[in-house]
């Protein structure tokens, strides 16, 4: 299924409890756009959907659509925070290729 680092689950947990509004966990989905056809994203949720899949890693909670659960199978989320960036970042093995800002993929 998915990966999620101790880093990325920490990360997130900052999110969550920094929220404005109530959020039990973050939706991950993949979107049509981007520079390579497919793009990730992420948001603060209060309650999965009723056809999500929802996964647990490190306490944080993943709710995922149905139909990105299957582009998101094998996925690796992680997060950086170096002095010249930071953010989550995605290691997708299914992805045919990336772009330079790793944010979109081809599948």
């Amino acid at each position: 299924m998915i990966t999620v680092t101790e880093r990325a689950a920490k990360a997130a947990r900052r999110f969550i409890r920094g929220s404005a509004t109530p959020a039990t966990g973050l939706r991950l989905a993949v979107t049509g756009g981007g520079c390579s056809g497919f793009q990730y994203d992420m948001q603060l949720e209060a309650e999965p959907d009723v056809a999500d899949t929802v996964v647990e890693a490190h306490g944080v909670k993943l709710f995922l659509d149905p139909a990105s659960t299957q582009m998101l199978q094998g996925v690796t989320v992680d997060f950086i925070d170096t002095l010249t960036e930071s953010g989550f970042t995605f290691h997708n093995p299914n992805a045919a290729s990336t772009c330079g800002c790793g944010k979109s993929f081809s599948a």
